[in-house]
C-alpha cells in the first residue's frame, strides 16, 4: 500500500506541434485517452479554445484530474496530472501526451501528496441524504467551448466536441464546429464568421439596405463572401442580371457547400460568375462605371482582408461604380474594433464626400460585442432613410421570408446612438 494519498506530476512539454496545441478537439480527445490509458474513470471534460490561440481544459476523473493550458505560439504546454490511490499510473498519461503533442523536450516533477504518516484518520461518516450512493456515470459528459476574443473581451460558444472540418489554406485556417446553441459554426483564423442560427442578421443587413437604396440594381460585384450568404440575398432581386463574386480562398466555398446548404444554395445560379482571386487587385483592374452595387463581405482588417479597409481600395470601388452606384462594407463594431470602425467611415467620407458616407448598426449575437455595422458610400448625396416606402420593404421581407430585415429595421439601422455619433465626429 502506498504511503501517500496521491501522485502529482507537473509537466512542461516543449517543442510541441503548434497546430495540435491550438486544436481544442484534439487536445480534449488526447487528454481523455491519456486518462483511460492510465486506468482512470473519466467523469467529465471541460475545454476552452481562445482566439487567436491557446487551449485550457480539465478532465475530471474519479481518481482526481488531468489539466492543461497551451501556448501554441511558443510550442509549449503546461500539464497537471494528479491521481489518487494505487490503481492509476500518471506516467502512462504522461507518455501518451508526450507522443500526441509531438513534444521534442520536456521537464517533469513528481510529488507524493498527502503523506499517510503525517495524517490522522477520523471516524468521519458519509451521510447520504437520499439513501442512494451517486453512481459513476457510464458515459462522461463533455463541455467544450470555442472562444473568440481580443485582449479585453471575448465571446464563448459551447460545442459538441467534434470539429467537423479543420483545414488550412494558403491564406487562413478554416474550421467548422457544431455548437449547441447556434448550430453549425464556420470560423476563420479562430474568429466566428457565421452560424446557422444568426447568419441571416449579417447577410440580410449587409445586402438589403444597399440594394434597396439603388432602386434598380443590375450588375453586382461581391468581394469576399465565400460562405455564400451574401449572394443568396443579392439574387432575391429580379432586376439583377449578373453577380460577379471574387473570393480569395476556395476552401471557404468548399466548406460552406459541404456543411451549410442554406448559405451556399445559390452557388449554382447561372447569374453568378465566381472567381477565385484577390478582390483588391480585381477592383483595381476593373473597368470604370461597371457595377451598380459593390458589396465588400470581408473579414476583420488583418491578413488578406486588411486592404479592404484602405482608402485606395474605396477609390478603386468608386471608379468601378456606375452613376447612382452604392458600395457597402461590413464596418466592424464601435464596441470592439473602434479604430477600424472610425477609420473606415473617415475614408468613405474622403472618397465619396461627407454627405455620401453612411453608417448603420444592427444586432449580430455571435460577433464580438453583439453590435455590428454596415458602412456605405454612395455616388449620389442621399439620405438612406428617405424616399423608401416602408410598406414595400415589409412586403419584400414577407415575400422572401426574411429573418431580420424590414422597413422599420432599415430606418432604425441608420439612427445612431449618441456615443457613436460622437465617435464619428471626433
Amino acid at each position: 500500500m502506498s504511503s501517500s494519498l496521491g501522485r502529482h506530476i507537473l509537466v512542461e512539454f516543449l517543442g510541441c506541434s503548434s497546430e495540435i496545441l491550438n486544436d481544442v478537439s484534439q487536445i480534449e480527445q488526447n487528454m481523455v485517452q491519456a486518462a483511460v490509458n492510465a486506468g482512470a474513470t473519466v467523469i467529465n471534460s471541460t475545454f476552452h479554445h481562445f482566439s487567436p490561440w491557446g487551449v485550457s481544459g480539465v478532465v475530471v476523473i474519479q481518481e482526481s484530474h488531468l489539466a492543461i493550458h497551451t501556448w501554441p505560439e511558443y510550442q509549449y504546454a503546461a500539464v497537471d496530472l494528479f491521481t489518487c490511490g494505487d490503481t492509476v499510473d500518471p506516467w502512462i498519461s504522461f507518455d501518451h501526451l508526450k507522443s500526441a503533442f509531438g513534444a521534442t523536450n520536456h521537464s517533469a516533477l513528481e510529488m507524493y501528496r498527502g503523506n499517510i504518516n503525517l495524517l490522522n484518520r477520523t471516524d468521519f461518516e458519509v451521510v447520504d441524504y437520499k439513501g442512494v450512493q451517486t453512481p459513476v456515470p457510464k458515459k462522461y459528459s463533455r463541455s467544450l467551448w470555442f472562444t473568440d476574443r481580443d485582449d479585453n473581451q471575448a465571446l464563448s460558444l459551447k460545442y459538441t466536441g467534434d470539429c467537423l472540418l479543420n483545414k488550412k489554406s494558403a491564406f487562413q485556417s478554416v474550421r467548422v464546429f457544431d455548437s449547441t446553441a447556434y448550430g453549425k459554426m464556420l470560423t476563420i483564423d479562430s474568429c466566428v464568421m457565421a452560424t446557422e442560427r444568426d447568419e441571416m442578421h449579417y447577410h440580410e443587413m449587409l445586402v438589403h439596405p444597399a440594394m434597396q437604396l439603388h432602386k434598380e440594381p443590375c450588375q453586382i460585384l461581391v468581394i469576399g463572401g465565400g460562405d455564400g450568404g451574401t449572394i443568396r440575398e443579392v439574387l432575391r432581386y429580379p432586376s439583377v442580371e449578373k453577380v460577379t463574386m471574387v473570393e480569395i480562398d476556395e476552401l471557404v466555398v468548399k466548406a460552406s457547400k459541404e456543411f451549410f446548404p442554406h448559405l451556399s444554395k445559390e452557388f449554382g445560379n447561372p447569374k453568378l460568375n465566381l472567381i477565385f482571386d484577390d478582390g483588391i487587385a480585381f477592383v483595381k483592374n476593373s473597368k470604370p462605371a461597371q457595377y451598380d452595387v459593390i458589396i465588400v463581405d470581408g473579414a476583420d482588417p488583418r491578413g488578406p482582408a486588411e486592404g479592404l479597409f484602405s482608402q485606395e481600395f474605396y477609390e478603386d470601388c468608386k471608379k468601378a461604380l456606375k452613376p447612382h452606384g452604392v458600395v457597402v462594407a461590413q464596418g466592424e463594431s464601435p464596441m470592439f474594433q473602434e479604430q477600424a470602425f472610425v477609420q473606415l467611415y473617415k475614408r468613405l467620407q474622403n472618397v465619396f464626400g461627407p454627405s455620401q458616407a453612411h453608417v448603420g448598426l444592427f444586432f449580430a449575437p455571435t460577433y464580438p460585442s453583439g453590435m455590428w455595422s454596415i458602412q456605405l458610400g454612395t455616388m449620389d448625396p442621399i439620405d438612406p432613410t428617405k424616399d423608401l416606402d416602408a410598406k414595400k420593404l415589409d412586403a419584400f421581407s414577407e415575400k422572401h421570408s426574411l429573418h431580420y430585415y424590414s422597413g422599420a429595421i432599415h430606418n432604425n439601422t441608420f439612427a445612431l446612438p449618441r456615443f457613436v455619433q460622437k465617435m464619428l465626429k471626433d
